[in-house]
């Protein structure tokens, strides 16, 4: 959530990002209702500086002995018309309140202006992009000559655009967990949680994705308040909701294995075939939570954290600041991890690395103790993708095939995966 300072003082800041993001709001009805919060606002404290000072002469006249009944008639008229206002402001703060959790993040200076993803910068690169002696199969070729992704399957089971992982492949995928969770908590300083996978409309609203997603998220039938968490960021982050943290507890970084589900509305025909982009998937999710200070720090901190899997596994990536018109809602600025796809011959995103500053936790009321002053203040939050599971199987299938469809395991994994290669499973070929 925007700070109301700049609602109130600056709403040419919220129009100027509005025209960068490529988005629209309701600003003409949230500045008649911020004129209307103000004239209300005035009027109830006037008035309320009005009973104040007829209570004291209240109190005179009764210590007086002298009869105090047309101040108290005043006084009961002045209550009463207090009520009055306060109730009117309190519903014109409602109104208020519900068009501004509409108003994304107000980018960083330094992120680049856009109306696409084209318009994203290359921060860096690492890795050699491969040269195959042969066409390199895609991720689902190799899946079902190693009979180790079962597309079909998962659409018998639940629908379409859900799969079915088996066999090396399925241990594959465990291994990059336990792999990615290890390094982070090892290597990285990370704390380890474990966080319900159901989580509620306030969690939601908290980190951004209510009210404004609502059709990205599945909802439980029969609750008003329940839903399946689209992104590993919700529950942990949540772990600050109305909290006050001793700034002795800060920096504080977590680390969680989560599922994720989302409805991916509106992208119909994206990505629909293989493991890209899914209804449900996994990740091993990064948080931070540091002083404001701090926060420029740690989302370079993060993203280098998150690159350090893509290096140990030896995947050619690249950073990229996302544009204006690309930042997630939230995000005041976001790098884009993105791996090398040799079937696609691009480069595609495998971590999201955000820094939310104060936005997320204005929303969440999440506040930490400065000692110097004594006083609350926002603490600033971060995560991203370290990194997403699925991906980076598919990465790792397409970038260490062999041309009969087997696969290298990387050498990194040699503690978590017991074999070096994924081999073919002849009686499965026939149809391939």
């Amino acid at each position: 959530m925007l700070d109301p300072k700049i609602i109130r003082n600056d709403l040419h800041l919220v129009e100027d990002s509005l025209k960068k993001r490529d988005l629209k709001a309701d600003l003409p009805t949230l500045k008649k209702l911020e004129g209307v919060r103000k004239g209300l606002q005035s009027d109830t404290e006037k008035l309320q500086a009005s009973l104040n000072k007829i209570s004291k002469e209240i109190g005179k006249l009764k210590g007086a002995k002298k009869s105090s009944k047309e101040k108290e008639k005043e006084a009961s008229a002045l209550t009463k018309e207090i009520k009055k206002k306060s109730l009117k402001l309190d519903s014109t703060l409602e109104d208020l309140n519900k068009l501004v959790l509409e108003l994304p993040n107000i980018p960083d200076l330094d992120v680049p202006v856009g109306s696409s993803e084209n318009d994203n910068i290359e921060i860096r690169s690492w890795g050699k992009i491969p040269e195959f002696s042969f066409k390199p199969k895609n991720h689902i070729e190799i899946g079902q000559l190693t009979d180790g992704i079962d597309m079909e399957a998962g659409s018998r089971i639940t629908g379409s655009r859900f799969s079915v992982l088996k066999s090396d492949i399925a241990g594959l995928h465990r291994a990059l967990t336990q792999f990615m969770l290890d390094m982070h908590i090892k290597d990285h300083g990370y704390e380890e949680l474990y966080v319900p996978y159901i989580v509620n409309t306030d969690s939601l609203i908290g980190t951004g994705q209510l009210p404004k997603f609502g059709e990205e998220l599945f909802k439980l039938e029969g609750s008003e308040n329940y839903f399946l968490s689209p992104t590993g960021e919700v529950p942990i982050s949540n772990m600050l909701n109305n909290q006050v943290i001793d700034s002795k507890e800060l920096p504080i970084k977590w680390v969680s294995h989560t599922p994720c589900f989302r409805s991916e509305a509106g992208s119909y025909g994206k990505d629909t075939k293989g493991i890209m982009r899914l209804h449900q998937f996994e990740k091993v999710e990064l948080v931070q939570v540091v002083e404001g200070s701090n926060s420029e720090k740690a989302l370079e901190e993060l993203t280098i954290h998150a690159e350090a899997v893509m290096k140990a596994l030896e995947i050619p990536y690249r950073v990229v600041s996302l544009c204006t018109a690309d930042l997630g809602f939230s995000a005041a600025k976001t790098y884009d991890i993105e791996a090398w796809v040799p079937s696609q011959a691009k480069y595609r995103e495998i971590s999201s690395c955000s820094n939310f500053r104060d936005f997320q936790s204005r929303r969440m009321k999440a506040r930490w103790k400065n000692a110097e002053t004594n006083k609350n203040e926002l603490v600033h939050t971060l995560n991203g993708s370290g990194l997403a599971v699925g991906r980076t199987l598919l990465a790792i299938l397409e970038l260490n095939q062999l041309e009969d469809g087997s696969v290298k395991v990387p050498e990194a994994l040699s503690e978590y995966f017991n074999k070096k290669e994924i081999s073919i499973n002849y009686l499965k070929t026939v149809n391939v």
